[in-house]
């Protein structure tokens, strides 16, 4: 079995099914999963749904999401539906319309279908691998900022849970390193947006140090059809073993990652 125009056309319904839900709906009940970390009974009923119209679709193919209990293993998985329901929902429970719902058709771990939809900001990004990415049907690419003083740069939320303070070490190095070197930092706080807004040149580039596949499966795809280089935080290809994923724009790509490894230095000096 291939990757073809029909698993594009099931993502892209099964993402309809949630935008209508995240779209007309307030948060209702939202409880703590951890420290500063929410799902709301949007998120569970958007998951639900996302999840039989799958498997009605795609039985042969299971769904990793992320509120589910059961989440198969990415690495050992032929077929795969990588699902977040909500990507941003401390955005949605607070009223800011920067959240979407991401899902991504992976083979034997790597992208191949992927659509974010964000129904409170009137955009749909889907890419199919080799065929290019695309917003609301029409074709994107990454920006041509030649200078990281130029540029526009993303950071993903700092750390919180029990490993806050010590995670957050890098994260603020890197944070500091950058502040004096680029345009402007932005917090989007939500990943696969973040990825998106590289991929359609609104952002120049996305610095975000975790990597969990529903976060990053699909907007991944979307930017590296835009033309964005797509790694970790030491320049390696990103995959979802990755511990951290970055996107940038071609022109800036040297010289962010000047930044973070100097960055990354800084934050394993003894204090």
């Amino acid at each position: 079995m291939k990757a073809n125009q029909g698993h594009l056309e099931i993502a892209w319904q099964a993402t309809q099914i949630g935008a209508e839900t995240l779209a007309t709906s307030q948060p209702g009940t939202v409880r703590h999963k951890g420290d500063r970390d929410t799902v709301t009974d949007i998120d569970l009923a958007i998951q639900r749904d996302i999840a039989e119209h799958l498997a009605r679709a795609t039985p042969d193919i299971p769904l990793l999401a992320e509120e589910s209990e059961h989440q198969p293993d990415i690495a050992t998985t032929e077929w795969l539906w990588v699902l977040d329901p909500i990507d941003g929902t401390s955005n949605f429970v607070h009223g800011l319309p920067l959240c979407a719902v991401s899902l991504a058709l992976l083979h034997r771990g790597r992208t191949v279908v992927a659509v974010t939809n964000a129904p409170l900001l009137g955009r749909t990004y889907h890419a199919v691998e080799g065929g290019g990415a695309f917003l609301n049907g029409q074709p994107i690419t990454t920006s041509g900022t030649a200078n990281l003083s130029e540029a526009i740069v993303s950071l993903g939320d700092y750390a919180v849970g029990a490993d806050a303070a010590a995670l957050n070490v890098q994260r603020l190095a890197i944070t500091t390193e950058l502040v004096p070197r680029v345009e402007r930092i932005r917090m989007v706080g939500a990943a696969t947006l973040d990825l998106a807004f590289v991929a359609e040149g609104a952002l120049d580039a996305c610095v975000m140090m975790s990597n969990k596949p529903w976060d990053t499966a699909a907007g991944t795809l979307i930017a590296r059809e835009a033309g964005a280089h797509v790694t970790d935080a030491c320049g390696d290809a990103h995959t979802h073993q990755s511990a951290s994923t970055v996107a940038a724009a071609p022109a800036i790509v040297d010289q962010l990652g000047a930044v973070l490894h100097t960055a990354g230095a800084l934050a394993t000096e003894p204090v």
